[in-house]
C-alpha cells in the first residue's frame, strides 16, 4: 500500500504542475489546419491530461442516502507522448494512465473502498478533412485492475479503437470499441455489465463556459440496456480549464469491485478538463 500511495501522490504532483498544458487549443471557433496541428503536436509538452480529472461528492439516487452510499469519487488521468517526432502515417505514440477511486469519507476511518488502476499504451493519429483538423483516432492496449487479492481481485484487458470527431465548433462525438481479454478469476462475466463498446457526444457553448456530455456503454446482448453517464460543467474562469462539475451515473461497472451491482449516483465537485476535448 505504501508503494501505491507514493505513485498516487507522484501523479497528483505532476497534474498540478503540468496538467494545464495538455492539448492543442481551439481558439475563436476557427478550424485548425493540418500544418498547425503537426507543429503543435511536436511543440506541446510531452506530459498532459488524458481523460477528465475530477473530485466529486454525492449520494445514491433512489435509495435513502446513507454513510455507505454517499461518497467521494475522484479520477486522475494523464498522457505521456513517447515520440519527439511523428511516426509513419502521421501518428504519435502515447503512454496513458487513469486512476479512479471511491472514498467513503462519512464512515469511520474514511476508507477508500475501491481503487481502479488503468494503464495503457497506444498510437494516436490526428484526423483531417480538407486540411482542417477534425479530431483524432487512437489504437490502444490497456489493462484495468483494482490491485487486490483473494475474492476481491478484479482484472481485465482491452484492445481498443477510440475516436473523437468535431462535427461543429460546438459538437464533438466520440466512440470506443474494444476486444476484451478477461484474466480476473472473480470477474469472468464483466463483459455482461461493461460491454464491448461505448459512444457519446459532448456539447460546448459558444462562449466555452458551459460543457455537457453523455456517454452510453452498451451491455452485452441485443436488448437496449446500457450504462449512462451524464456530465455537466461550468468553467469558473474564462482562461482556465477548471469547472464546477455535476456527474450522474446510472448502471453497472462504475467501479471494478462492484462491477455487477447497479448504481445510480449523482455527485458534484471540481473538474479539470483537457483544453480541446476530453477522451472517454
Amino acid at each position: 500500500m505504501t508503494k501505491i500511495r507514493f505513485i498516487f501522490l507522484f501523479i497528483i504532483l505532476n497534474i498540478v504542475v503540468f496538467g494545464t498544458h495538455s492539448q492543442i487549443l481551439l481558439t475563436g471557433g476557427e478550424p485548425i489546419s493540418e500544418d498547425s496541428v503537426t507543429r503543435d503536436f511536436s511543440n506541446q509538452p510531452y506530459f498532459g491530461i488524458y481523460k477528465d480529472n475530477y473530485f466529486i461528492f454525492g449520494p445514491s439516487v433512489g435509495p435513502k442516502a446513507t454513510k455507505q452510499n454517499t461518497n467521494v469519487k475522484f479520477q486522475i488521468s494523464i498522457a505521456q507522448r513517447l515520440t519527439r517526432s511523428t511516426l509513419p502515417w502521421g501518428t504519435y505514440l502515447y503512454l496513458f494512465y487513469t486512476q479512479k477511486c471511491f472514498w467513503n469519507i462519512l464512515e469511520n476511518s474514511m476508507p477508500m473502498t475501491d481503487l481502479n488502476f488503468n494503464p495503457g499504451i497506444g498510437i494516436t493519429k490526428p484526423l483531417f478533412v480538407k486540411n482542417r483538423y477534425i479530431g483524432k483516432m487512437t489504437f490502444m492496449v490497456e489493462h484495468e485492475s483494482n490491485g487486490r487479492d483473494s475474492i476481491w481481485s478484479r482484472s481485465w484487458n482491452r484492445v481498443a479503437l477510440a475516436a473523437n470527431i468535431m462535427v461543429t465548433r460546438n459538437l464533438m462525438v466520440h466512440g470506443k470499441i474494444w476486444y476484451p481479454i478477461v484474466d480476473g478469476m472473480n470477474n469472468k462475466d464483466i463483459v455482461d455489465y461493461c460491454g464491448f463498446f461505448q459512444f457519446g457526444a459532448q456539447v460546448l457553448s459558444n462562449n466555452k463556459r458551459f460543457v455537457g456530455n453523455i456517454t452510453i456503454v452498451k451491455h452485452k446482448g441485443w436488448n437496449m440496456n446500457s450504462n449512462v453517464i451524464v456530465d455537466l460543467g461550468f468553467r469558473i474562469f474564462r482562461k482556465e480549464n477548471q469547472y464546477l462539475y455535476l456527474q450522474f451515473y446510472n448502471g453497472y461497472g462504475e467501479g471494478l469491485l462492484e462491477y455487477n451491482k447497479f448504481h445510480s449516483q449523482i455527485r458534484v465537485g471540481l473538474l479539470i478538463k483537457p483544453k480541446l476535448f476530453s477522451d472517454y
